[in-house]
């Protein structure tokens, strides 16, 4: 067996890895806040029997997101009541938005089927970093 070395020049293992790692913790939320502030639009408001429907979890799994988001300042709750985003919270929903719409164009643009980059992008979005996102813009403004 052979085991993969740093080659001079490039990423660290290592950081391949912690990226993957952080950007996996971070997908969670950025879901959640994507949907609430689409349900706030749709509905004035973000319930947690919503958020379940929309995910298809139970009622404990958002419980535990929606203190996760509090706790990290993203939404302010009450028990039994709608679900809100600050302002951190609406700037994330906000950039992950964006980050989903360019990926899915980009997909499009070099031809993947709409409904399949909608899929693909759901997963992508949150793994493609910020030089990445910049190389899809500039392709996509040619």
């Amino acid at each position: 067996m052979t085991v993969e070395r740093d080659e001079p020049g490039t990423v660290p293992i290592a950081a391949r890895f912690e990226r993957v790692r952080k950007a996996n913790q971070s997908e969670l939320s950025e879901d959640y806040v994507e949907m609430i502030d689409d349900l706030i639009g749709e509905f004035g408001e973000a319930r947690a029997t919503d958020l379940a429907e929309r995910f298809g979890v139970s009622p404990g799994t958002v419980a535990r997101a929606v203190q996760r988001l509090a706790r990290d300042g993203l939404v302010e709750s009450k028990p039994y009541r709608a679900i809100f985003l600050t302002t951190e919270g609406k700037e994330l929903a906000e950039r992950a938005r964006e980050r989903h719409r360019l990926v899915v164009d980009f997909l499009v643009a070099v031809g993947v089927a709409p409904h399949a980059a909608e899929m693909d992008a759901e997963g992508i979005e949150h793994h493609v970093g910020q030089d990445t996102l910049e190389a899809f813009r500039r392709f996509l403004s040619r």
